[in-house]
């Protein structure tokens, strides 16, 4: 192979891969999802990830849905009178700005899962559907990880949850 022809490949391949990395800076991106449940038996479970949006306008979060559980919802915690953390259905969404990230993480903002369907074991991998206003349906497989520590305090009481 000739020198003119390396350096003819060698750009060839530079623009298509400087092409696709554009392409790839214009979506919701999403990164270290996780799914737990606190125990085998466990009748709600909740998913966690990094939401990275790489458009040039804002969006939001505003459904979730998966087949594991009865209902899945998007929740956070806010604090009672009492100084009690309690998790509540966030029915508008979550807002995320352009060249933002969102954080769904342990006690905070999540997607809640409610009358699980099966049990989540450890290595098991969950189909969940993220609804955005703007972007659409994004499906992410999540891997149910029991052996993550918190990054803060625990998840929460989710003792109010039906299933």
């Amino acid at each position: 192979m000739s020198l003119k022809s390396v350096v003819l490949a060698a750009a060839a391949a530079a623009a298509f891969a400087a092409s696709a990395f554009a392409g790839d800076a214009h979506k919701i991106m999403v990164h270290d999802q996780y799914a737990r449940v606190s125990s085998p038996t466990a009748k709600a479970g909740a998913a966690f990830m990094e939401i990275m949006n790489h458009t040039g306008e804002d969006d939001r979060l505003i459904d979730v849905r998966s087949d594991v559980a009865a209902r899945v919802q998007l929740h956070t915690h806010q604090e009672d009178a009492n100084g009690v953390m309690k998790m509540m259905h966030v029915e508008e969404g979550f807002a995320v700005a352009a060249g933002e990230t969102h954080m769904l993480k342990r006690g905070g903002d999540h997607v809640m899962f409610m009358g699980l369907s099966q049990s989540l074991n450890h290595g098991d991998v969950v189909k969940v559907t993220l609804v955005f206003e703007k972007a659409g349906e994004i499906e992410v497989e999540v891997p149910v990880d029991l052996e993550r520590k918190a990054e803060g305090h625990g998840h929460g009481d989710h003792s109010g949850h039906s299933n």
